[in-house]
């Protein structure tokens, strides 16, 4: 089904299943070593999109700038220490998030 959608379709798709969730909700997502986070100069929904459609180019350019990468110990401890929320999306296996700064709330 994927591969038949373009890939506008796919930022669509991706876009309405985005959802607002606390880190209490995603610890157990941290501690099972399937949450990719995602830097808040990249839009959350590309990034999803391009994991979807396999995009190998734009994903290691990501992942080497550490720009997307398994988060460290350090950071799900201060997310934990100031109960962050994010904005989350799930491409199986993974859920990327993307912190929401304090000043949104």
């Amino acid at each position: 089904m994927e591969s038949a959608e373009s890939l506008d379709e796919t930022r669509a798709r991706l876009n309405a299943e985005t959802a607002r969730i606390g880190w209490a909700e995603l610890e157990r997502h941290f501690a099972r070593g399937v949450m990719i986070r995602v830097d808040a100069d990249l839009d959350l929904v590309e990034v999803a999109a391009r994991m979807v459609r396999d995009d190998k180019v734009v994903l290691e350019e990501w992942l080497a700038s550490g720009r997307v990468a398994h988060p460290s110990g350090a950071e799900a401890a201060g997310w934990y220490e100031r109960s962050a929320e994010f904005w989350a999306v799930v491409t199986a296996p993974w859920v990327l998030v993307q912190e929401i700064p304090p000043s949104e709330d």
